[in-house]
């Protein structure tokens, strides 16, 4: 293990400003990149890796306990030692809890894992026992169960030569007893700070920042907000309680038209300790779909009404808290006199459990007692109609709140009683929404969806800035199967070294928000997740390749009508593993894209028309639920359409007798003939050429593709 100390110790040697350097990094200096610190954990603390499915049983523990031993290089992942199986091993999917070490079962057996060396001139970034890239919430389980650590010693500071003590119950680690000598390279009355000079990572750090009366500012600002909201109030421990632990969590936000960026600080507690039953019970919250707010801003753009954007500054801080919970007094803040005193919450905070539907609850109830309506088709939509005939529309997404109306004054009215109530940063004309931009031309009553700004960063993240751009999101060539998984030891090692499932989630974002373009091709590599193969990388690599050739490319909205209108398809047998079909459907509105599926059928369809049958029962469902959600609204129309282009597929959705081509298909998708017969919808067929939705089923070529980018309105803005 000493090996492994020794080239975790280099590692930081390389990302710490040397003299010999004039102050400069070894790795910014040799790679001629800037180098990052968000990824360094505490030398020897415990860590929980998750265990993927397939290497596990139903009722096998979806994490295992390990050691932190270090980083990758070449490689990805963290390098862990397993203390049951004996060997090292690496993951990416890591909970890290900094602030304990782990016992073996075996204590005998524990290797000496603490360095012979000290290196306290180069203290370590706090600890962020809440993990960067692991699954917190498949870990709960297990992360629940680990002892805690009570002893109120403060362990936010670590040196590789000064690893955490275990809990009182734990064997404490065996420690080197080597005197320590400090370190002549550097002054050793100042730290040198493994910071990229941002955002700080710990109190301790932003107290060393060269903008540390800014980051005292911002956590003064939030220790306001907390006391004005009587957040939690002082108080003894009882017996039998224990308190959470809480951290600082440090950001700068940019704002448009803004040179300066604003600092932020928030009070985070640690609630992935909390335990069901006795600290939380529902922590279930909604937030607004993405289809109704592309649907609303289609009526903005179409009827030329104001959307005014709000922000609520400490959204978790106002949920009424229904359990008893107790908190360490926040670092940095503690009450002279009153440090063995912990706090009682009151209110809810951000990183408990619960927090987002306490506060949910709480908007909830302000809003209904402010004559407003929540739509029964999202939760996260309010309504309210005057008596003069005109609206006002409310859209909340956790904290962000969009507000459209066409009376300023009304929409001033509720700011202003919103204010009353919340602490709120009013935002003005919306101009970005959950990363997507907003732009306007008023004059023609046009409205624009972007993620251009996302997408180069997606590009230059993985490294495909300057990739040679490809004409179609999947070309033809590419028939991905499980076939092409990889099969030995060694080449699973090798792929664990590429971040798919991270390419696919950035992928995926794209296509939720702007892009049904991608919709399918994004379906297609998601199945191989689980173990994907080069072929599979060589086919997300490709969609990244045409996002680099479209990445201006956005939604357009404004239509003088505001119709609703439907597409669906079916791809038969797509998949070459299951042979099952892919439904597809499109659903446009107010002249651009607001909702839009690629899925896998979940039963074997045995004809093309029982494919097309399945997609348009599913399209259907969705056409009724924005129906439904525009009548909530007050926009009506006479006949919603689906459009099919199977004409056999229509027969038998409109036929409702029985027959020997129907007897098999399973009863749920024979809901669309009753639907039919009471004239909610109407399906009528369309040519295949002028189908839109066929980019949601198939791979296409570029001039089809293009037909259905139409279809769905994706343009490229004029500048």
């Amino acid at each position: 293990m000493y090996v492994e100390a020794m080239r975790t110790e280099v590692d930081l040697i390389n990302l710490t400003q040397s003299a010999p350097l004039d102050g400069d990094v070894p790795e910014r200096v040799w790679t001629g990149k800037d180098v990052s610190y968000k990824h360094l954990r505490v030398f020897g603390c415990r860590a929980y890796v998750h265990i993927p499915k397939d290497e596990r049983s139903k009722l096998d523990d979806k994490c295992k306990p390990c050691i932190f031993l270090g980083y990758g290089h070449e490689e990805f992942g963290y390098r862990l030692y397993d203390p049951v199986e004996k060997k090292v091993i690496r993951s990416r999917d890591v909970v890290f809890l900094e602030d304990q070490t782990l016992q073996d079962p075996e204590p005998n057996e524990m290797p000496d894992l603490t360095p012979d060396f000290s290196v306290t001139e180069h203290p370590m970034p706090a600890p962020d026992t809440q993990g960067h890239g692991g699954d917190t919430e498949e870990c709960e389980d297990t992360v629940d169960d680990a002892p805690d650590d009570d002893d109120g010693q403060n362990h936010d500071h670590h040196t590789l030569g000064d690893i955490s003590a275990a809990p009182p119950e734990e064997e404490e680690v065996r420690r080197s007893m080597r005197q320590r000598r400090p370190s002549t390279r550097y002054n050793p009355h100042e730290y040198v700070m493994l910071s990229n000079g941002g955002e700080p990572e710990s109190f301790r750090e932003a107290m060393t920042n060269d903008h540390k009366e800014e980051w005292l500012d911002a956590m003064n600002d939030e220790m306001k907000s907390l006391q004005d909201n009587h957040t939690y109030d002082l108080v003894k421990l009882p017996k039998g309680k224990r308190a959470l632990k809480n951290k600082w969590v440090y950001r700068l936000k940019t704002e448009e038209h803004c040179s300066q960026p604003r600092y932020k600080a928030r009070l985070v507690v640690k609630g992935f300790n909390q335990k069901k039953g006795i600290d939380f019970e529902e922590i279930f919250s909604p937030v607004v779909k993405m289809s109704s707010i592309r649907v609303v801003l289609g009526i903005a753009a179409s009827l030329d009404l104001e959307i005014e954007q709000l922000d609520v500054k400490t959204a978790f801080l106002h949920g009424d808290l229904e359990e008893e919970i107790y908190m360490e007094q926040p670092e940095g803040f503690g009450v002279k006199g009153k440090e063995n005193l912990v706090c009682k919450l009151k209110k809810s905070l951000y990183g408990l459990k619960q927090a987002p539907r306490l506060w949910y609850k709480k908007f909830d109830s302000f809003m209904l007692n402010h004559g407003y309506n929540r739509t029964n088709t999202d939760h996260c939509v309010f309504v309210k109609k005057f008596s003069d005939g005109d609206f006002v529309i409310l859209l909340l997404y956790v904290d962000d709140m969009l507000i459209v109306g066409q009376d300023t004054n009304k929409i001033e009215k509720l700011k202003k009683e919103l204010s009353k109530s919340f602490a709120m940063k009013d935002l003005g004309p919306a101009k970005q929404i959950l990363g997507m931009k907003i732009t306007r031309d008023r004059a023609s009553k046009r409205l624009w969806l972007s993620q251009e700004k996302y997408i180069e960063k997606v590009l230059e993240r993985f490294n495909m800035a300057k990739s040679k751009p490809v004409n179609t999101p999947l070309a033809g060539h590419f028939k991905l199967s499980s076939a092409q998984c990889p099969t030995s030891d060694e080449e699973q090692e090798g792929m664990k070294q590429i971040p798919y499932a991270s390419a696919v989630g950035s992928l995926m974002y794209a296509m939720v928000c702007t892009r049904p373009d991608i919709a399918h091709a994004v379906g297609v590599v998601s199945r191989f997740l689980s173990n994907p193969g080069k072929d599979h990388w060589e086919a997300v690599k490709w969609i990244l390749r045409y996002l680099r050739g479209t990445s201006k490319v956005c939604l357009k909205f404004g239509e003088n009508q505001t119709t609703l209108d439907g597409y669906t398809d079916a791809d038969m047998a797509g998949d070459v593993d299951s042979r099952k079909s892919t439904s597809g459907y499109l659903m446009i509105f107010a002249g651009g894209a607001v909702s839009w599926q690629s899925r896998l059928q979940k039963c074997v369809a045995l004809s093309t028309t029982e494919a097309e049958y399945i997609a348009a029962t599913e399209a259907s469902k969705e056409l009724l639920w924005i129906k439904k959600f525009l009548q909530e609204l007050g926009l009506t129309q006479e006949r919603y359409i689906l459009h099919c282009d199977s004409q056999s597929a229509i027969h038998l959705s409109k036929n409702s007798s029985f027959h020997s081509k129907s007897k098999h298909i399973d009863v749920r998708y024979h809901w669309i003939r009753d639907v039919l017969e009471e004239k909610k919808m109407h399906i009528e067929k369309i040519h295949t050429n002028e189908n839109g939705s066929d980019m949601m089923t198939k791979s296409l070529s570029k001039e089809k593709l293009e037909v259905c980018k139409q279809k769905a309105n994706l343009v490229v803005p004029p500048t």
